[in-house]
């Protein structure tokens, strides 16, 4: 099976193709979407999305890691990184 990164041209397409939206418009809404998913996530740390999912941001401890091929020991600084929890809802149509 060929792995296929859904990407936000592909969404802004759908967008255009089944609501009817202009391209230009559906390309708007989908960038103006994302930048404030992102801008609430910086604000609130977390972004409940009902029926879908939440986005949450968490630390990351600094960590000792290695490099698979040398083998050579390096640390890993401390940072954020965003989780994504799916809703009962999502769990439940994918498993249906």
């Amino acid at each position: 099976m060929v792995k296929k990164n859904f990407t936000r041209k592909e969404l802004s397409k759908k967008i255009y193709q089944n609501i009817g939206f202009s391209k230009n418009l559906s390309t708007n809404l989908v960038d103006d979407f994302f930048e404030i998913l992102i801008q609430d996530l910086l604000i609130s740390n977390k972004v409940k999305i009902s029926s879908f999912g939440t986005f949450k941001i968490i630390n990351k401890k600094e960590r000792v890691g290695r490099n698979p091929k040398t083998k050579i020991k390096a640390i890993i600084s401390s940072r954020k990184v965003v989780k994504f929890a799916p809703s009962s809802l999502l769990k439940e149509k994918l498993n249906n």
